[in-house]
């Protein structure tokens, strides 16, 4: 049997990182003297690698390598204090355990975070050994770019009809597509739905408990009976 792949999204799909991604934004904006646009505005950004997710949102008025050294600085210092914790969303442990255990089938992350940030969440909640690649800001162009998505195949020996991207945001939805591969979206990450089917949705999981049969049917296999 070919080999499955199945990538994930980290911020707002596997983690609720909302309250420290906006935190941190309004606090860099505070550092610099900049208003921050708003929630909708900070969410809409979220995925993209930092430097060119600052750029967007604040303009040029700062250099975005000053905005990302202070943006850097101040997500760390959050991390781990009260009001900023980063959890994981309900139902997303039991579901990554459940396909870590399909045949043939490799896990892998593409996110807009840089490896440190990644290795942060991968020991936080225990997953050594459960994603065989890591896609990040630090190997690959910015999402929507393939990039990402192109090199995890490659090293899975995967093709575009055997691989699933899994995000909550536009710029994994079009990242998917341009990719060739089947995107799937979450509704419970911090972009509408109705957004990320514009954006080239092929399916919109509504609860984690959906994601399971979603993969499996986008990969044209049975979910498999596990003991």
């Amino acid at each position: 049997m070919s080999t499955d792949l199945v990538l994930f999204d980290l911020d707002g799909t596997l983690l609720d990182s909302s309250r420290i991604i906006i935190g941190a934004q309004e606090l860099t904006a505070e550092a610099h003297g900049l208003p921050h646009p708003g929630r909708e505005r900070g969410f809409a950004v979220v995925g993209l690698s930092l430097d060119v997710a600052l750029a967007e949102l604040f303009g040029d008025a700062v250099p975005a390598h000053e905005l990302s050294v202070t943006y850097k600085r101040i997500f760390n210092g959050l991390r781990g204090t009260a009001g900023y914790e980063e959890p994981l969303f309900e139902g997303i442990a039991d579901m990554l355990s459940n396909l870590s255990r399909w045949p043939d089938t490799v896990l892998g992350i593409a996110t807009g975070k840089t490896l440190r940030g990644v290795e942060y969440v991968v020991e936080t909640f225990g997953w050594q050994g459960l994603f065989a690649m890591i896609q990040t800001a630090d190997n690959s162009p910015s999402k929507p770019h393939p990039g990402m998505i192109h090199q995890a195949m490659e090293k899975a020996g995967a093709g575009p009809q055997r691989t699933v991207m899994v995000g909550d945001s536009v710029h994994d939805m079009r990242m998917a597509r341009a990719a060739g591969v089947t995107a799937i979206a979450v509704s419970w990450g911090f972009q509408p739905a109705a957004m990320l089917v514009e954006a080239g949705a092929d399916l919109v999981a509504r609860t984690t408990a959906d994601l399971a049969p979603m993969i499996a049917s986008a990969l044209r296999r049975p979910v498999p009976a596990l003991v």
